[in-house]
């Protein structure tokens, strides 16, 4: 390796994916090892975190490894360790903290703390350069936020779901229609399937606002379905996920729009797991067709889901930027990604 060349190895177990990457100048990915939980999950209809955790404690030595050997490079070329600090499950995250502040210590290699949000952020940074300031939105199993960011590593949350969020929504839904979990992908299949024909509500709150609400939305899925089946009318599946999906991905579009020309930006990030919908991917890119001075950047596939590589990338700039964690850091599943 090339002695300006920054290497970081990414550690990720926030939720239900062990995670390990190694990745170099924030920028290249060498490994990206992820060992999923969802055949263990499923059953259950979503995640159970002490089963989560157990999942970790297995898995997390021999992920880190396999990562180092496919990056096919040693410890000794590691130059920091980055760990998601939070948020997230505690029990799943205290694995991850704990691998890393061990291989800190014995390597003696500088530790750094990453927020999971700011990871997926900057999974978008692993396939171009940013552009400041910039306008991320998050959408994610238990995140649904705008995050504008002004320069490198400087977050401000202008909106943020209320009650579900979109992915929560999703795999709510996706259970009332009895489609496996995770729900969001089976949802998504469906509703290219289906037309969007039924009426259901759009929750934009108060004017202005950049807030998410979707436990309306999902109540009134939910009561659609029921109140069908006690007339013996039978609803269209695929109709039924077509509309949901319409009206979640015509609220994130329209805000993300608003808030892009608001705040005068030239870059829009899509980041966190349901950045992999191909519904949503498409109203965003239809939208910012037609905006000329601003680009849209949408992450691949292996990229929108929890991974590493995205933690070492943060990891990177936090490094560069001069931020180190102590070997007393712990879990934070609260961690506030304003001030992290």
């Amino acid at each position: 390796m090339s002695k300006k060349d920054l290497i970081v190895l990414g550690i990720e177990t926030s939720c239900d994916e062990t995670a390990a990457s190694v990745v170099k100048n924030g920028m290249e990915i060498l490994s990206n090892v992820v060992a999923s939980q969802i055949e263990s999950h499923r059953r259950f209809g979503g995640v159970v975190p002490e089963l989560a955790s157990r999942h970790h404690v297995e898995q997390i030595t021999i992920v880190i490894e396999e990562a180092i050997q496919r990056a096919s490079v040693t410890f000794d070329d590691v130059d920091a360790i980055a760990v998601t600090e939070g948020p997230g499950l505690v029990g799943a995250l205290l694995v991850g903290v704990n691998a890393a502040k061990a291989l800190a210590f014995s390597l003696n290699k500088p530790l750094v703390g990453v927020h999971h949000i700011a990871g997926h952020i900057y999974a978008n940074r692993l396939i171009t350069d940013f552009t400041f300031p910039l306008l991320s939105l998050v959408v994610s199993g238990g995140h649904t936020e705008l995050i504008y960011m002004e320069k490198e590593g400087s977050f401000q949350v202008i909106g943020e779901t209320l009650d579900d969020a979109a992915g929560e929504a999703y795999d709510k839904v996706a259970r009332t229609l009895n489609l496996p979990y995770p729900g969001g992908p089976h949802i998504d299949k469906l509703a290219q399937a289906g037309t969007p024909n039924i009426d259901l509500p759009r929750a934009w709150l108060e004017e202005g606002s950049y807030d998410f609400s979707f436990s309306g939305l999902k109540s009134a899925v939910i009561n659609t379905l029921h109140n069908a089946e006690q007339r013996g009318e039978k609803i269209s599946p695929e109709d039924l996920a077509a509309s949901f999906q319409a009206s979640v991905i015509e609220v994130l579009t329209e805000k993300t729009v608003r808030a892009c020309k608001e705040y005068g930006v030239k870059q829009v990030l899509l980041a966190g797991g349901v950045a992999a919908n191909k519904g949503l991917r498409a109203s965003l890119e239809k939208a910012f067709g037609e905006i000329d001075e601003v680009e849209l950047i949408i992450p691949p596939l292996y990229l929108c889901t929890d991974n590493a590589a995205m933690i070492a990338a943060a990891g990177s700039m936090l490094y560069e930027a001069g931020k180190r964690g102590k070997l007393d850091m712990n879990a934070n599943p609260g961690l506030d990604i304003e001030n992290f």
